[in-house]
């Protein structure tokens, strides 16, 4: 069997953020308002398929439209010139945590220093949420450089743990990078 690590990382305080910003004039984050289901499904497939992001492949449009009308959860987006590039989902609990579910931008546009501009996006929205702790979750599947964006950010090590491998998804991804 193989197995991939799980890593937690947490953010406490405000002044925890080390922010990082492009100057792109063409880049905007805006939040998806009114929620849209197949929008979120749309994007947590293409940004997460390459990385094996799992937990909601067998869910039901139902589960989507529920899941995206929580009036506790947000959807914002990155767009480079009206393209997507990239989004993140966050969803306050109860207890005042934030819960960055879903972070990631799509291949074509890794390695031009958006994933901290939009990770620092996501952690302001989520301290203006009220949050007394924000946290996400990260696994070897993700891209290589995905945790060290965190750690620069400020977040810390909260727990590392073996679980099993996601399995690849096949036939959707392949056309994603053309």
């Amino acid at each position: 069997m193989t197995t991939k690590t799980t890593t937690v990382l947490e953010m406490r305080s405000p002044s925890q953020l080390n922010p990082k910003r492009v100057e792109r004039p063409e880049l905007r984050v805006l939040r998806v308002d009114p929620p849209l289901p197949a929008f979120n499904k749309f994007l947590h497939t293409l940004v997460g398929a390459p990385h094996r992001w799992g937990g909601r492949e067998d869910w039901s449009e139902a589960d989507w439209i529920e899941y995206a009308h929580r009036e506790t959860v947000e959807t914002w987006v990155a767009y480079l010139r009206g393209t997507p590039a990239g989004y993140f989902e966050l969803e306050k609990s109860p207890f005042g945590d934030v819960h960055i579910w879903n972070f990631g931008l799509l291949p074509q546009f890794v390695g031009q220093g958006l994933g901290g501009h939009l990770l620092t996006v996501a952690v302001e929205r989520a301290w203006a949420m009220g949050a007394g702790r924000i946290w996400l979750s990260t696994c070897t599947h993700d891209h290589p450089h995905a945790i060290e964006n965190y750690i620069a950010r400020g977040f810390r090590v909260a727990e590392t743990r073996v679980e099993p491998a996601n399995e690849p998804i096949k036939g959707f991804w392949q056309w994603v990078t053309v």
